[in-house]
Order: structure tokens, then sequence, then C-alpha cells
């Protein structure tokens, strides 16, 4: 017979949100049930953001060795050792993973239970030999990889994030379908490490974010050697002589390319099967399961965060969705989304950040919007580190009211939290403008940007008058 498990919490999907609402439900005292199928910490610890970013370290320390010569240091061409790289990806995952292990969250107070999970009733989850019954449930069961229905695609040994970091090799010549974020940072990593590499895009790469930034990547990409195909639609893909082949269509023309590997970055779907939702009564649609601004689905047991809800797919915004569940479901405090400060990073070389609005989007919504620019090249610490690619752009409302903010640089996704800051606490430009920055470092340019909000009217005429003005009285 099932064991019958009466419970206060119980979280479906050990990946950020879901381990973060079973950590902070549990250490306040809330009896907690996780159940996970795979490894614990989900997609983010084994096979998104923590791998992809140390293959990026990786690539970035190639790049830094051959462009030693313009700081006075002998430039050679690195030597790259695959299984060498790979150990240092493993290893990264290895240090993070005890704290999101189960022997963690067992000492916390967690009962783990490794199993799939599907509803039988609206208050109800089998899970193995176990039926949990809750007072709130929370799925929190990420996204995959989407398959694109391109023909030919299941007869090649194409990669997805979820098997490219078992490469021990660097590829000869890597294809990337998809030019989002996902794609483009691979791409660039793997281009450094010495792979050719294609890009094809049916859009825009990076479409997402402000043009003019993501121009500053683009041409950076292009001096690396990485080459973007955009506007073309994948035709077929199969076996080559060299690996495999991908054909498409761009401007009419068909074309084709060969590589050693292919790997397929074109978006990602919510994992929704085998949950059996409709037994109890939850809706979904195209992007996961619906909510409401409370992180509430059509069952009022039933929470869903992180991917799986359909909203910016990020692991700060799933742990930013574990914070809204917990005051709403355990201090019944009431909380909403508020989407105006969610912060976004590309992790390339310059790095490309976002939060608030962007330029076109803000100016779409009418009323008064001013563009700021500050370039990295007018920073002393940029200048001294050689790393003046790129530019801070701010979008100003009425009576300096912070829009958004976008950074193309060095840094840029540690710059951009001063920005997300000011936006989530309503703060004006002026607050940032008086801001005492050390010097020199690249946080100083947030300050000059947010200074030149007023140098028109700190220089303009009125001011001078006034000056003049008061010059009278000695």
């Amino acid at each position: 017979m099932s064991e019958i498990i009466n419970t206060d919490i119980c979280v479906i999907g050990a990946g950020s949100g879901g381990l973060t609402v079973a950590a902070v439900a549990a250490q306040l005292g809330a009896d907690t049930i996780l159940i996970e199928r795979g490894a614990m910490g989900g997609d983010c610890l084994n096979t998104g953001c923590v791998p992809s970013k140390a293959l990026l370290a990786a690539a970035h320390r190639a790049e830094d060795i051959r462009g030693a010569g313009k700081f006075g240091i002998t430039a050679t061409e690195p030597e790259i050792f695959g299984p060498g790289v790979q150990a240092h990806v493993k290893g990264a995952i290895a240090q993070i993973a005890p704290h999101d292990s189960i022997e963690k969250f067992e000492k916390y107070g967690v009962r783990i239970i490794q199993a799939d999970a599907a509803f039988t009733g609206p208050d109800e989850v089998a899970a193995g030999d176990a039926r949990i019954r809750a007072r709130r449930f929370v799925v929190a069961t990420g996204s995959s990889p989407m398959t694109p229905p391109i023909d030919g695609l299941a007869d090649v040994a194409y990669l997805t994030n979820e098997n490219l970091f078992e490469l021990t090799e660097v590829p000869a010549h890597l294809i990337v379908i998809g030019g989002g974020p996902i794609g483009i940072e691979l791409a660039q990593a793997y281009r450094l490490l010495g792979a050719r590499v294609s890009v094809i895009e049916m859009m825009t790469a990076l479409g997402g974010d402000d043009p003019e930034l993501v121009a500053v990547v683009k041409a950076s990409l292009a001096k690396d050697g990485v080459e973007i195909f955009e506007g073309a639609k994948v035709l077929r893909a199969g076996p080559a002589d060299a690996g495999v082949m991908v054909e498409f269509e761009k401007g009419g023309a068909a074309q084709k390319i060969e590589g050693s590997h292919l790997l397929v970055a074109a978006g990602r779907r919510p994992n929704l099967d085998g949950l059996n939702l409709d037994a109890a009564g939850i809706k979904t649609n195209a992007k996961g399961i619906r909510i409401n601004a409370s992180l509430r689905t059509s069952n009022r047991r039933v929470y869903a965060v992180g991917d799986v809800a359909g909203d910016q797919q990020f692991t700060h915004v799933a742990a930013y969705h574990a914070d809204i569940f917990i005051r709403n479901a355990l201090f019944r405090i009431p909380a909403k989304l508020d989407r105006s400060a969610y912060v976004r990073v590309t992790y390339t070389s310059p790095e490309l950040a976002q939060v608030g609005l962007t330029e076109a989007e803000a100016k779409s919504l009418g009323g008064q919007v001013r563009v700021i620019r500050w370039p990295f090249s007018d920073n002393d610490r940029a200048i001294a580190e050689g790393a003046t690619e790129g530019l801070i752009k701010l979008v100003i409302g009425r009576r300096g009211k912070i829009l958004g903010a976008g950074i193309v640089g060095a840094h840029a996704g540690e710059l951009i939290q001063s920005w997300g800051l000011a936006i989530s606490a309503k703060l004006k430009i002026g607050k940032l403008a008086n801001f005492i920055a050390p010097y020199p470092t690249l946080g100083e340019a947030n300050k000059r940007a947010a200074g030149e909000y007023f140098t028109p009217s700190l220089f303009g005429p009125r001011t001078r008058a006034l000056v003049k003005f008061l010059s009278r009285f000695g």
C-alpha cells in the first residue's frame, strides 16, 4: 500500500526556485516535502548557468593570453587542452553541488523523495510509493531545451545544453542553431577556445535586447571570427563527411554548412509532461502553467515558480518567485510580481546587461523619454585596463524617473545591479548622480552617466545667469 503523507508544503522540482522554497519553508518550521526525479540543483547547476559560465571563464582566459601584447607582455597562441577545460567545468559543478545536496536539505528538515511526481487530484500528488497531501503545492519543474521541427534533425547526433558539457575535446567546427543568449554565449566560448563557429538565427541575434547595445556585442563576435547568419530559416539537417550538415535559406537563396558538431539552442519549453495537471484542475498555456500575480494557479492550493510558470527564464527570477510564494503562503503578506526591475545578462565579452525598459519599449508607451549615453572610453579604470569597449545607456522619464538601463562592456552584469536597485526602490536619477563613487572604478561610470542627466540644466544659460547674479554679492 502507498504511504500517505500529510504535510504543509510539497515542492515538485529541486532547481533554484524549488530549493529556495523548500529551504526557507523548512527553516521556518513548515513540514516540507521536496520531490525531484533527477539531480539536485536542476538545470542551472548541472547543465545551465554554472557549466556555461565555467566554460566561458576558460575561454576568456585563453583570449587574455592572446591579447597580452597590448600590456607589454609577450602574447602567444594558447594551447587548449580539452579534457582540462572539461575538468574545470565539472570541478565548478562539484564545488557548488554540496549547497544543493540532499544531505544539506535533510539537515534543514526537508524530506526528499526521489521519484516522478503526478497529481492524482486537486490536493494530492503521487511520487514513488507515496501519496502526498499538502496544504500548499509548489510546481517548480523548470524547462528543457526545445527541439525545433527540422527535417532530418532526428537523424544526427545533435547537442543541447544537456549534453554539450560532456564534450572532452573542442569541436573542429560547431554549428549553432539559435542566436539567443545561450547560443551566442556558447558560440563565443568555443570560438575563443579555438573552434570554428557558425550561428544560424531565424530572426536577429540577441533580438530581445537593445539593438544599439547588441551591435557592440556583434562587432566583438565578428572580430573573434564567429559567423552569424541572421534572417536564416533552417530547412534540414543531416549527416555529412565532416560530421553534420545544415541547409538553410537566407535572402531567398539556399545555403549549406558542414561542421563537426551541431548545437541546438532554439529556445526552451516548460517541463509539464507527466505531472497530470488536469487531475488537479491546473490550467496551462503555450508558456507554461497559468499563474496570477501572486503565482497562484487555477487551483488555489497550487503555486508555480520558475521557468514552468512562463515568466522570464532566469535562475534569479525563480528565486524571486520563491520569495513571493513565501510571503504569500507562509506569512500571509500579500505580495505580487513586479517585473519592472527584472535584470538580464548575457555573459559574452563584452557583457550585455539590461534592466527595465529599453529605449524602444519606453517610446512605444508614449510620454517623455530622454536617453543618456556614457561611453566606457571616458572611464579612467576602463582605460587603465584596456577595456574601453561599450557604453552605459539610460532611459529616463519625467522628473528624473529611471525607466530602464542597458550596459554593454566589461563587468556589465555587476554594474547593472545599481540600476536594478534604483528601479526597484523607485529612486530618481539624482540619487545616483549624488553618490560618492570610489576612483578609479568602472562603477564610477554609473555616477557619471547619471550626472549627465543634469548637464544641460547645470551649464545652461539660466544657471549661468544665476551664478553671475549671485557673484554681485561678493
